[in-house]
């Protein structure tokens, strides 16, 4: 990652005032959350109904409406950018050609070619459908950031593939005008679609999961702030963009959650503290 090139403190002051709206765009109260995520397989009715917005994963074969307060949202998790290899439409995604090598960091998937037509045709036929279809008011899109990674890594092969991710998410905003869309990171795509979505996530903006050395860990300030000038800049080309941050730590260490959730609401974020496995809803501190 790389610093954007405003200055730190000048980057704070302006998200302050830019975003000043975003911050009260998601309704919350004062100890529950404006959003959150649970990919386990048991939500906690009570709890859910607490948050205006909640991802989920949509495979689970559960009741939603439990699980949904009062004008609150329920967003269906979509991995875009790669696909797990039990799904059972890698086969059909292999033989047309349009699935890669396995993702380094979880060799159980595969990467996704975002330029190809079957992937698209399966997306907007299939797999959106199939989440709304079990009452989800909208979908969450994963990893769509592989796109610039693939890239970068090899220019000649994947040349375009940003921008093939750039279209796919237009094509779901066109077939689907009325649901909302969650993004999460997708930065090199993000000034393109950032009018056809409702919210992006800026995950691990402030702490994150160190594998190396296995535990929480604070981001450096360079990193923040480069997350946060995607999100700026995003947040001036769509006004109406809800802007979500995703930080991992400790529940036991409520002090430090608790600073989290200050830090980003101050800049005017929404945001969600939670544990690396976001297999529970975790309910912020009370201070």
């Amino acid at each position: 990652m790389s610093p954007v090139s405003l200055r730190r403190r000048d980057l704070f002051a302006l998200s302050l005032m830019v975003f000043g709206l975003s911050a009260r765009a998601l309704p919350e109260t004062r100890h529950a959350g404006a959003w959150g995520v649970d990919y386990g397989g048991v939500t906690d009715p009570a709890m859910a109904r607490q948050f205006k917005l909640l991802v989920l994963e949509p495979d689970f074969p559960r009741p939603v409406a439990p699980l949904r307060g009062e004008g609150s949202r329920l967003l269906g998790y979509i991995s875009m950018g790669e696909v797990h290899g039990g799904r059972p439409f890698v086969a059909e995604l292999d033989r047309a050609g349009a699935l890669r090598q396995p993702n380094p960091n979880w060799p159980e998937a595969r990467l996704v070619d975002l330029r190809d037509p079957t992937w698209t045709k399966l997306v907007l036929d299939r797999l959106v459908p199939a989440i709304l279809a079990k009452g989800y008011d909208g979908i969450f899109m994963d990893t769509l950031d592989n796109a610039e990674a693939l890239e970068r890594q090899d220019g000649d092969r994947n040349q375009g593939m940003t921008a093939g991710a750039a279209r796919l998410v237009e094509a779901i905003r066109t077939r689907f005008p009325g649901i909302t869309i969650m993004m999460n990171r997708g930065y090199a795509l993000l000034p393109v679609v950032a009018t056809q979505i409702d919210l992006v996530l800026a995950e691990a903006m402030a702490s994150r999961w160190s594998f190396a050395d296995g535990r929480y860990e604070m981001t450096s300030a360079d990193d923040w702030a480069w997350q946060a000038g995607h999100l700026l800049a995003a947040r001036q080309i769509n006004p109406r963009l809800v802007l979500a941050t995703l930080d991992y730590w400790d529940p036991q260490d409520q002090a430090t959650v608790a600073s989290l959730y200050a830090r980003e609401r101050a800049a005017g974020f929404q945001p969600y503290v939670s544990t690396l496995a976001l297999d529970r809803l975790i309910p912020e501190p009370r201070t």
